[in-house]
């Protein structure tokens, strides 16, 4: 992603890549000198980035996935203080599929049975992927269901019929799938499938860039791509 970040900065007007970070870098002399942080790093660094942009007032566009509960306390917590765009795909299409999700579980109701399919490359290090789990809280949503309680992630053996309040997440590795992300949506006779596949990071890599440049002319607070694509529709 760091990559994919440089190569569509260099062809965006109006964007200047002041400084590339890396683990034995003078962090906080780098995001001295920039409007906005773009951080696809680990989610055990991301709370650092947003302490620094917080004590220096930089607006900082999060795309790491895999944070505890307690690293995404402490990373919102900063939001009150600078502007912060945190989603879990940057990608328009993505954000696309978020809507569509949400529209079709409306829809369809709850007689239609909830699946999340998920496949990324060989070397992802977390499961499910961030957009993945947006995907199932946007269902869980709908239904007003506590995720924890009715995720069920993947199947084995003899486990009885699937019960009507499930959501299915399956992880899938190999090779170098950059992203794919299909939400089916099956019931008697019928079945509904949803799907968005990437095959280049600079899809993620442009919307982040788009993120930060809407960013730093926000109020502190916690935003989406959702936010940022609604503002540039207006």
């Amino acid at each position: 992603m760091g990559l994919a970040l440089l190569n569509c900065a260099a062809r965006l007007p109006g964007i200047e890549v002041v400084g590339e970070i890396g683990s034995k870098d003078d962090i906080e002399g780098i995001i001295r000198k920039c409007d906005a942080v773009v951080d696809f790093s680990f989610h055990e660094v991301t709370p650092k980035f947003a302490d620094i942009c917080a004590r220096h007032k930089k607006a900082i566009v999060i795309g790491t996935t895999g944070h505890t509960a307690a690293e995404k306390l402490d990373i919102q917590k900063r939001s009150s203080e600078v502007p912060m765009v945190w989603s879990s795909n940057y990608s328009t299409g993505v954000n696309t599929l978020f809507w569509l999700t949400r529209k079709a579980a409306e829809i369809l109701g709850p007689e239609f049975d909830l699946e999340i399919i998920e496949m990324h490359h060989r070397l992802k290090k977390d499961a499910p992927s961030g957009t993945a789990e947006t995907l199932a809280e946007i269902l869980a949503g709908v239904r007003e269901q506590q995720l924890g309680k009715v995720i069920r992630h993947g199947r084995e053996g003899l486990i009885g019929e699937r019960t009507r309040t499930e959501i299915g997440m399956h992880s899938v590795r190999g090779g170098d799938v950059v992203g794919d992300h299909t939400v089916i949506f099956a019931n008697l006779g019928e079945r509904l499938e949803l799907t968005h596949k990437a095959s280049s990071r600079e899809t993620f890599a442009n919307g982040a860039l788009r993120a930060a440049e809407w960013a730093v002319k926000q109020q502190p607070g916690l935003y989406s791509m959702q936010d940022v694509l609604a503002a540039c529709r207006t």
